[in-house]
């Protein structure tokens, strides 16, 4: 009898456990919080062990030009970064930006991102704590990082070099390759991005 008992709270427990996941982002790590819009947000993978990729970012083949795949190395200088190294710099206060389109962006994005398009970036450096004169002056410029679609997404990518060619010092710029398309594939927390 203790048998058929146990046997069947595990059987009646499992579809909970397929559900409940335990689905850390790292062995140590399970959430980060970070600031969006003045509110707290926590950063956590989906529990769901059954979850799919967002069907925006499931499509492997898109025209190239304009969807090439990018280089791993945007440009000299700037710095490439994963996941964990956009949650650390998340997590501290650095300043994300969403490099995409508007249309883009309200459809969701990461926590603490500011959408400033890779059209509008280069007029907009006394966001990111440039001064404009004659020429932009960047000498106190912030440290930022940018992200676009995804490794196939030209946006950050042309941003980037926009704010190099104004001037902008290329070690104060992070660049996450991956984009939504890698934070989906993780099942990173997503909010709605603001127009």
């Amino acid at each position: 009898m203790k048998k058929i008992f146990i046997l069947t709270v595990c059987l009646c427990l499992s579809p909970m456990l397929a559900i409940a996941g335990n689905v850390g982002i790292t062995k140590d790590i399970k959430s980060v919080t970070v600031k969006h819009k003045g509110s707290n947000v926590d950063i956590t993978r989906d529990q769901n062990n059954k979850a799919t990729i967002n069907p925006a970012f499931a499509k492997t083949s898109r025209k190239c030009p304009p969807f090439c795949i990018q280089p791993m190395q945007v440009a000299p200088g700037v710095t490439t970064v994963g996941e964990l190294e956009l949650l650390d710099f998340l997590s501290k206060g650095g300043f994300v930006i969403d490099n995409r389109t508007v249309e883009w962006h309200v459809k969701g994005t990461i926590p603490g991102a500011v959408n400033i398009p890779h059209t509008q970036i280069a007029s907009r450096l006394n966001e990111l704590g440039c001064s404009k004169g004659a020429k932009w002056d960047c000498s106190t410029a912030k440290k930022v990082l940018l992200f676009c679609n995804g490794m196939w997404c030209g946006q950050s990518p042309t941003g980037i070099r926009a704010m190099l060619r104004e001037g902008y010092p290329a070690e104060k710029i992070l660049y996450y390759r991956d984009g939504m398309q890698g934070w989906s594939t993780l099942g990173l927390t997503t909010v709605e991005g603001s127009l």
